[in-house]
């Protein structure tokens, strides 16, 4: 298989967000995720940080994943598939200096999209229970000024989230949507908590901004119940799905671990373990093997 470079799946993702349904973007926090998603059809795979602390710390995302430890591991990822891959920057890891570093990282490690919040440090994950604290307006749009300004790379695609919404409004949040994408911003993503009438406020917020739109699917209530055919046309363009592999992970292999412990075995659920032959077949070990051949 080809590989494709960096700067043709940003293009790609550029190309995927104009069409007439939702991207969607299934969450992992590896390579072997990321794989998995592209192998089940997805044309585009996100990267959570709050999966990427509990993969390489063991930790819930209470903001210790530093740049070089995303950059890092996003760069395996990126490496490792074929569609475009979208990650999150957390705050940009600090103050202007730091977001300029952040973003010449970020392109250099082969991801084709980011997105900034507007938290202050330490973040607090989206789903953890009370109101997050922001930056105040203008230090939080220093910073997407910042993160335009360091780009390079002109289709690495720059997503600003704010997560205002919840402690200064939806109004506060579609005032500094506008104006991230003013100042260059390619996409924005308002975090919205569970609400009842959280999808008029989605519908308020792309009539509003008039730009790409990116929400996170799995906050729960009425959002998280969307099917693809009705994102599009209420205002989603990108709809991710940060706590899937990490869920299914936690889920399954606690399952399997306690059968295991009960049993002294793994017979009453082998039928949801993959063999050897599957696995190495996810992971395109006959490819690999064909391309080496050449070489004999």
């Amino acid at each position: 298989m080809t590989k494709h470079t960096a700067l043709q799946k940003r293009q790609q993702l550029r190309q995927l967000i104009t069409q007439d349904q939702t991207l969607i973007a299934p969450g992992i926090y590896d390579g072997y995720g990321a794989k998995l998603v592209e192998n089940a059809g997805f044309t585009a795979v996100y990267m959570t940080g709050n999966g990427v602390s509990a993969s390489l710390l063991g930790r819930p995302d209470i903001g210790q994943v530093d740049l070089t430890l995303m950059t890092d591991h996003a760069r395996r990822v990126a490496h490792s598939i074929n569609v475009p891959l979208i990650c999150d920057a957390d705050t940009g890891y600090g103050g202007v200096f730091n977001i300029q570093r952040t973003i010449e990282e970020f392109e250099a490690s082969g991801v084709s999209a980011i997105h900034i919040e507007d938290q202050i440090f330490p973040k607090r994950c989206a789903q953890f229970e009370g109101a997050r604290k922001v930056l105040d307006r203008k230090e939080a749009v220093a910073q997407i000024q910042a993160a335009v300004a360091s780009r390079v790379d002109s289709s690495f695609m720059i997503i600003a989230r704010t997560d205002c919404a919840e402690s200064l409004g939806l109004d506060e949040a579609i005032l500094r949507a506008k104006i991230f994408i003013a100042e260059g911003a390619d996409a924005v993503f308002v975090e919205l908590k569970p609400h009842p009438d959280a999808l008029a406020k989605i519908a308020s917020v792309k009539e509003q901004v008039n730009a790409t739109c990116l929400y996170n699917l799995d906050v729960g209530g009425p959002i998280s119940l969307l099917k693809t055919t009705d994102m599009k046309a209420l205002g989603i363009d990108i709809g991710i799905r940060p706590s899937l592999a990490r869920g299914v992970f936690g889920f399954a292999m606690s399952q399997a671990l306690n059968s295991l412990k009960e049993n002294d075995n793994l017979q009453s659920i082998q039928q949801q373990i993959w063999s050897g032959k599957e696995y190495n077949a996810a992971l395109g070990l006959a490819a690999l093997e064909d391309w080496e051949k050449k070489f004999d």
